[in-house]
């Protein structure tokens, strides 16, 4: 079982489903019929620099990168 470095998560809370992250990452990021955007869990790391850009894309900070696998 492979353990992951990295994933993403969408605080949905906060999500106003602007959809900046699905413009700068499509391959990531999708708004689902709430208007709230959702993630793929676990990118692959050549995604990594397109997600960065959506967190630091999104105007409600809804989107962040978190070490390791999901608790």
């Amino acid at each position: 079982m492979t353990t992951a470095r990295w994933r993403v998560h969408v605080d949905r809370n906060l999500c106003e489903g602007h959809a900046l992250c699905v413009e700068l990452a499509a391959e990531v990021f999708d708004v689902d019929s709430t208007d709230q955007a959702t993630s793929v869990e676990s990118p692959a790391d050549e995604m990594r620099e397109q997600v960065e850009a959506a967190v630091a894309a999104c105007p409600r900070q809804a989107i962040s990168i978190v070490k390791g696998p999901q608790q």
